[in-house]
């Protein structure tokens, strides 16, 4: 009897495992084949409509699955993405070639000037306008000093070509067009996708160069590129989210939270700021303007809530979240720190959402990257004020600590700091170099989504760096006083490059007119400084001999 019972137990747990694994078979079967069932379906969803099941969506196939980087708050962690050559397997490659061809489409479209809606192409900005006047001036015009391999974040042998002919899949080499091809019939560096030709270009002075055409192509592909995966961002106050491209580019994705005329709240502190879609929109250009080129390419894009996100996400949790309201709109909330609730959900009309995507910056894995806590960070507690606050000599201890004892690094922190007064952004806790450069390099303008809050007060403590250094570059303090006048007025040139943008109005005008009336405040500061201890200490002469000699290593004056 017991050697009957033994064997109907060996028997049932065998049914098990054959069970399970017909089960593993058939979830990794069902994707393909809902693929080919639904090639010719062009079917969008109501909001209406219950969420899909799991086992109805499947899951990715794994070699086409990449680790997400971290992007938050944290300074252990920032926005970055993972290179092609994490694909292991060949016929994967093949794949991911395949869609890079058929997004890429034909050479002439590349070409074409960035895409816009029939309502922003009649005020785009026409020849001879105020931005191209700027961008013309000799200011913006200043060559970088000769880039050796130590200088550029990678080294690329553009001779080297992807083969199409060593992949197993033959039919790949037919497809896409046949002018991208080498003589070799390899893929040629020209048609890399944008995100990886925009990291190609990092170099140790920018993120990218001021007129390089790339920046326009990636920020197409931002608001173009088909979303074939989402991920709640892990850390962070707020929520974000991590979207993955056609083209395998990524991008951090801040869901718009508050309306365009809205402020922050007078009693809400700055660590509980609403983070703003608009406001990393803006900074991207304002950085721009400034001829900082240290924040990475963002852009406004309006995302189906149903199609782009919770039908695409492999976040279980992200997709538990989802509901329809009352209103018969699609809302989710995610999880995080603040603001991650039913009662602060983030709804669609009915289902699209405007946000903005941040282009991602290399894989740490391929380029690493140092985080440094900013000298002048905030105590980010009620009651407690920090060092910088209370000492008014506190300049005069970071000027003996290293990196700012030498090089251009307490330079870098008088930009980032007057980039951030015009803002109103009093959210600087940390920022981050490459670690490729050394202490040689400029600070990168990461995070800029709690600026642009209230057009109707100017935080004078933003500025305590400046006002207590006394210390800025002759080529940033030439570019304020120029963005000062009426021919290179500042809110109207922000007001003519933010309306490419496919999101415009970024900015409403009170905010336009804020940054005038800041940058005012600022010239106001350094005049001061100049008055009290005299131009030659105030401003670093970074024009003089050799162009680009503003990274040259020098030490900080000291009174």
């Amino acid at each position: 009897m017991k050697m009957i019972l033994l064997r109907k137990f060996r028997f049932l747990i065998l049914m098990v495992f054959l069970i399970a694994c017909s089960m593993h078979i058939m979830i990794d079967l069902l994707p393909k084949l809902e693929r080919h069932g639904n090639s010719g379906c062009s079917c969008s969803h109501t909001p209406s409509e219950e969420p899909q099941s799991w086992g109805k969506q499947g899951w990715p196939n794994k070699h086409t699955l990449r680790i997400l980087q971290d992007f938050s708050n944290e300074p252990s962690s920032n926005v970055s993405s993972h290179s092609l050559e994490r694909i292991p397997v060949t016929g994967d490659k093949t794949q991911a070639f395949k869609r890079l061809q058929e997004h890429q489409g034909l050479r002439g479209d590349r070409k074409r000037q960035f895409m816009q809606d029939p309502t922003v192409t009649k005020n785009m900005p026409v020849k001879g306008s105020r931005l191209s006047a700027l961008y013309d001036h000799p200011l913006y015009k200043r060559p970088l000093p000769p880039l050796t391999d130590e200088d550029t974040l990678f080294n690329v042998n553009t001779d080297i070509r992807f083969d199409p002919k060593a992949a197993e899949d033959q039919s790949w080499a037919g497809e896409g067009n046949v002018d991208e091809f080498g003589p070799t019939g390899g893929l040629t560096a020209d048609s890399y996708p944008n995100w990886l030709r925009f990291h190609i270009g990092i170099n140790r002075y920018e993120l990218y160069s001021r007129h390089n055409p790339v920046i326009d192509a990636l920020l197409k592909d931002l608001v173009t590129q088909r979303i074939t995966s989402v991920a709640m961002k892990s850390g962070g106050t707020q929520l974000k989210l991590i979207m993955t491209f056609q083209n395998y580019g990524q991008a951090l994705f801040k869901p718009m939270k508050q309306t365009r005329e809205q402020e922050t709240p007078p009693d809400f502190f700055y660590f509980s700021d609403f983070e703003r879609h608009n406001a990393e929109i803006a900074a991207f250009h304002l950085d721009k303007i400034l001829d900082f080129r240290r924040v990475p390419p963002v852009a406004g894009r309006l995302v189906n809530m149903t199609k782009e996100i919770r039908d695409v996400t492999r976040d279980k949790k992200l997709w538990r979240t989802f509901f329809i309201s009352p209103a018969n709109n699609v809302c989710f909330y995610g999880e995080c720190s603040y603001y991650c609730s039913t009662e602060h959900a983030l709804c669609g009309k009915p289902d699209q959402i405007e946000g903005s995507l941040a282009a991602f910056l290399p894989d740490l894995a391929l380029a690493k990257r140092k985080t440094w806590r900013n000298p002048w960070r905030r105590s980010y507690h009620k009651r407690k004020k920090a060092e910088w606050e209370v000492d008014p000599d506190y300049c005069e201890e970071v000027k003996q600590t290293p990196p700012y004892d030498s090089g251009t690094r307490l330079l870098d922190i008088m930009d980032m700091t007057i980039f951030d007064f015009l803002m109103g952004n009093m959210d600087r806790h940390h920022y981050e170099t490459f670690e490729k450069f050394g202490n040689e390099t400029f600070i990168i303008h990461l995070d800029n989504g709690r600026g642009f809050g209230k057009h109707s007060h100017d935080e004078l403590s933003i500025l305590v760096p400046l006002t207590q250094c006394c210390r800025v570059r002759k080529s940033t303090h030439l570019r304020l006083q120029m963005l000062a006048k009426e021919e290179y007025k500042l809110s109207t040139l922000m007001a003519e490059s933010l309306v490419r943008d496919r999101l415009t109005p970024i900015l409403i005008q009170p905010h336009l007119d804020a940054m005038d009336r800041r940058l005012r405040q600022v010239l106001n500061v350094l005049s001061e400084c100049i008055e009290k201890e005299g131009y030659s200490y105030v401003v670093e002469d970074d024009l003089q001999g050799d162009q680009g000699t503003d990274h040259a290593h020098s030490g900080p004056r000291r009174r």
